[in-house]
């Protein structure tokens, strides 16, 4: 059931420089910003259309958010969530334990469709040309009518899937624990192509320049041609990886389960630095990275801002519990939630609290940011929705 705000928890724009060779990733991410600082001033529905916000995995929303936000709807999963929502043309798509994939009013909460998968829902959701995108618990990869919540085609691979969905021209990739990254037409489920590697991808595909980028469980960054699905390079980690991948338009960011946050330069194949996390704690959370910094979260309860350039630190901010959930770039501020029950706001400059909110349950989904709300789900089955008090954008 969906509920209004009433339901009580339990407990200005810079001219754009652009260096030469930032790249299309590079470009991508300029543009995103660009179009937040229109949105703010105009109001633009700007979505969320897939977990990381753009293809390049950046973390950062296009669409603004007031200063202040307001709970404007809640709605009832009934079963815990962890799948990060995606926010497109008035509707909010988001999974659930259990199988069932919601379609919600983002204005209202108001529910517009409901859609059983074959397994669990953990995956991101991701949406292009009047299509929804998702693979669940058995294996099973869905495409779904965003006007209907019918189903278009589905194809199934040998692994579970909680690899979210990426997109380059007019295919959808995605991982799964099979040991393969795949590649299918988006209108059809076609195979395109199938990359084998030595253990399951559990990250999801950042897709730049032409190009695949996944770190799995084998330690590996693999770099993969978008046309042929043929490996053009790969990085050691050193450790297996949880995390998905972000790229600026010149470096990837990954961060490794035994605690590493790293800057990857994919053309030389090298890295180009390494930070350690004290007490080697797990990073599971995606980074996000914006012009000049980019931000790690670990299950050591610490949100970090490195900088870019160097990975020098910059500030923490220290959460009541694990973070698994990604760090997503609004504005001036991080959001993010926490085992604790909380979902925090902190400030890009310096890293304090600027804004939190009490759910009572432990957040592992990451929020999505679009059309001016903020939406998340908690482990009880609550889905939340912020935006401006009276839901004015």
């Amino acid at each position: 059931m969906s509920t209004g705000p009433g339901r009580l928890p339990k407990e200005g724009c810079a001219l754009l420089r652009l260096p030469a060779g930032i790249g299309a990733a590079g470009i991508a991410l300029a543009c995103v910003a660009a179009f937040a600082c229109l949105g703010a001033g105009a109001g633009w529905p700007m979505p969320w259309a897939s977990f990381r916000g753009d293809a390049a995995q950046t973390g950062v929303a296009a669409s603004p958010l007031p200063a202040s936000l307001e709970l404007l709807w809640t709605h009832e999963a009934r079963a815990p969530v962890e799948s990060t929502a995606a926010i497109h043309s008035g509707t909010v798509w988001v999974g659930a334990q259990g199988g069932t994939l919601f379609a919600l009013d983002v204005k209202t909460g108001a529910p517009k469709q409901e859609y059983k998968a074959r397994g669990d829902i953990q995956c991101g959701l991701g949406v292009r040309d009047g299509k929804v995108f998702f693979g669940d618990g058995a294996g099973v990869f869905h495409a779904l009518s965003t006007d209907s919540g019918t189903e278009l085609w589905t194809y199934e691979t040998n692994g579970e899937i909680i690899s979210s969905a990426n997109f380059a021209d007019g295919n959808v990739l995605f991982g799964s624990y099979d040991s393969s990254l795949y590649c299918l037409s988006a209108g059809a489920g076609e195979l395109r192509w199938r990359l084998a590697t030595a253990s399951m991808v559990h990250c999801s595909p950042c897709v730049a320049d032409g190009a695949a980028m996944i770190a799995g469980c084998d330690g590996q960054l693999r770099v993969i041609d978008l046309k042929t699905g043929e490996q053009t390079g790969s990085v050691d980690l050193g450790s297996y990886v949880v995390s998905s991948p972000a790229f600026d338009g010149r470096r990837v960011y990954v961060s490794t389960h035994d605690g590493r946050m790293l800057c990857i330069d994919p053309k030389e194949q090298r890295t180009v630095w390494e930070v350690a996390a004290e007490g080697g704690l797990a990073f599971h959370a995606s980074p996000a990275v914006t012009r000049d910094r980019v931000l790690f979260a670990g299950r050591d309860g610490v949100l970090r801002c490195l900088a870019k350039a160097t990975g020098q630190e910059k500030w923490t901010f220290r959460a009541g519990g694990m973070i698994d959930s990604s760090p997503v770039i609004a504005g001036d501020r991080a959001y993010f939630g926490s085992s604790d029950g909380t979902l925090y706001a902190v400030q890009l400059a310096d890293g304090r609290k600027a804004w939190s909110f009490a759910a009572g349950a432990p957040i592992t989904a990451s929020p999505a940011v679009g059309e001016g709300r903020l939406v998340i789900g908690t482990g009880d089955g609550a889905i939340y929705c912020f935006g401006a008090a009276g839901g004015d954008r």
